[in-house]
């Protein structure tokens, strides 16, 4: 009883204080004390000393909104926010964990046992291959200013890029988080690709190939849609030509990765043995888990695209969600439907396609755009995987073209038509007068670049490649299996009886 009088006491203590506090004019330092004579100022006029710090007072104060809405700031200027920081430094693991080792167990499970240690060397050397990149030139190519088309020279080599943000893209995130974000973009992009050409191309072409692709089709594509004076940048860019949008990366990420798949894949040839036997995957555990894996990161994915802990990615957080469960939820219902049950695989399958067709809307549409979205996510890529493979023969060995390439392409498409400006106030920007009318013909006009760009692009450099290195193992190599061939190594070891 003593000790909650005390409380009382003490809490109305503080109370008068803070109440004094804020009646009591503030003086700034050296001010002429109260009792000086004569020079005090008359009743209710305030002294330029006190003006000055009531206005700085009330600078801080829309600092602190600012903060709060993700706007730029008054006087705090180039200073990072530490929860947005944090926010992104947490989506930035998450989106490596989507690689690493989300996409590498998803696709290791799809493979047979003696190729399942390729795909993960493919994706750990993809890693370790990009971000040397990025350091050296690719973060500068896709940021800094320069032409629509490619961006400059100014922060190769992270130059300059520090604790203080860049405002072009994030007002309170550091450069530096900014960058290492955008750098686990870069890093699963190519990885996708290697789920159309496994289990038939050589490490070494593969590192190959992926360090032309990241300079003709990636740093490009990302400057054009994402770059501050990029040519498809539609929100912040007024004087873009193509005025398209792209929250997450449906043009950047999925279509450039699955439209080259789908090329490279043709170019190279069809495994040993397609068509005749059977190449079922050799563990389903291992894909269920990286699937799981890829959901959990894609939040960092989508909700990380808002480069803000502010409402915006909080759409996203949603929109993910309900796009990747329907999505799962359709893809093998239309097995059950169709082929009597729904399987593992059409699950994972539906869950991924969902996030996929999600990824350029997640800012920009509602609730009722989500799930529209992820009926067609779930219903459209199970038919191209299930029904245009096999009717047209080509083997896209782990369906990278069917759920990315047909995945982001969708995507891309029904941003135009169900993005709303209530949900993304940022689309009133530059936007204002096609949101909900034209939109559409503007991301038709990027995907159209895009295609062009990864199919161009990835035709010429796999003759380079074949070239240089050559594409494939041999007949006998590739029947004994990569794990061993490429790496000296394999995925399982079983004793003799």
């Amino acid at each position: 009883m003593k000790m909650s009088c005390m409380r009382r006491a003490y809490v109305g203590i503080l109370l008068l204080l803070v109440v004094l506090g804020f009646s009591t004019p503030l003086r700034s330092q050296g001010a002429a004390s109260s009792d000086t004579p004569a020079s005090a100022p008359a009743p209710n006029t305030p002294t330029a000393s006190a003006r000055a710090v009531d206005e700085a007072v009330l600078n801080r104060i829309a600092d602190l909104e600012a903060y709060i809405n993700n706007t730029g700031a008054k006087a705090l200027v180039d200073v990072p926010g530490p929860g947005h920081n944090a926010f992104m430094m947490i989506c930035a693991a998450l989106v490596l964990f989507m690689t690493l080792p989300g996409l590498a167990l998803f696709y290791g499970g799809l493979v047979r046992t003696k190729n399942v240690l390729s795909v993960l060397a493919q994706c750990l050397g993809t890693a370790g291959l990009v971000t040397i990149l990025w350091w050296a030139f690719g973060y500068s190519f896709a940021f800094d200013a320069g032409s629509p088309f490619l961006g400059g020279f100014n922060l190769a080599f992270l130059k300059g890029v520090s604790a203080a943000p860049n405002t072009n893209y994030a007002y309170w995130v550091s450069q530096s988080v900014f960058s290492m974000y955008q750098l686990m973009f870069a890093i699963i992009t190519p990885a996708l690709i290697v789920g159309a050409i496994a289990e038939r191309m050589k490490y070494s072409a593969i590192m190959l190939f992926i360090l032309g692709w990241m300079f003709v089709v990636y740093f490009p594509l990302a400057h054009m849609v994402w770059g501050i004076d990029g040519f498809m940048n539609g929100v912040w860019n007024a004087a873009a030509t193509v005025k398209a949008i792209d929250f997450a990366g449906g043009t950047v990420v999925h279509m450039s990765s699955g439209w080259s798949a789908l090329v490279l894949c043709l170019m190279l040839g069809k495994r040993g043995g397609f068509g005749e036997q059977m190449f079922a995957p050799h563990s389903l555990v291992l894909t269920m888990a990286g699937t799981g894996m890829l959901w959990v990161g894609w939040y960092g994915f989508n909700a990380g695209s808002a480069v803000a802990a502010d409402g915006i990615a909080a759409n996203a957080f949603m929109t993910t969600t309900l796009s990747a469960a329907v999505a799962a939820f359709v893809w093998p219902l239309l097995e059950w439907i169709f082929r009597g049950k729904p399987t593992v695989l059409g699950f994972c399958s539906g869950a991924v396609a969902g996030l996929v067709v999600i990824t350029p809307a997640a800012g920009f549409v509602n609730a009722t755009g989500a799930v529209i979205i992820g009926v067609l996510a779930g219903a459209i890529p199970f038919v191209v995987c299930t029904k245009l493979k096999n009717w047209l023969k080509y083997d896209d060995a782990l369906d990278t073209f069917g759920i990315h390439g047909v995945g982001g392409t969708m995507g891309a498409l029904l941003t135009g038509f169900l993005a709303t400006a209530q949900v993304n106030g940022n689309l009133n920007t530059n936007l204002k007068d096609i949101v909900g009318k034209t939109l559409w013909l503007e991301q038709l006009k990027a995907i159209g670049l895009t295609m062009i760009l990864a199919v161009v692009g990835t035709a010429i450099l796999t003759f380079v490649v074949k070239a240089i290195v050559g594409l494939r193992p041999t007949t006998d190599e590739e029947i004994q299996g990569l794990d061993f061939v490429d790496h000296g190594e394999v995925g399982y070891h079983y004793e003799e009886a």
